[in-house]
């Protein structure tokens, strides 16, 4: 995201940090929560979703 971009967000909207994709874990639900629940105070927020395409996982991060 560039500069400018972020300039023009909307207060109180989280910011995106990162998106990764891997190849289907399973359990990947459970370190997403872990982590959410883990770094609640820390005004960090974990996404998870999947690319019906391709099968991967998506993680996306957060700043709230």
């Amino acid at each position: 995201m560039m500069k400018e971009d972020r300039e023009k967000e909307v207060p109180g909207k989280p910011e995106l940090i990162a998106v990764k994709s891997f190849p289907p874990y399973s359990e990947m639900h459970r370190v997403v929560d872990f982590l959410n629940k883990s770094l609640k105070d820390r005004n960090l927020m974990f996404g998870l979703s999947k690319n019906r395409d391709s099968g991967a996982m998506i993680i996306t991060i957060y700043e709230v």
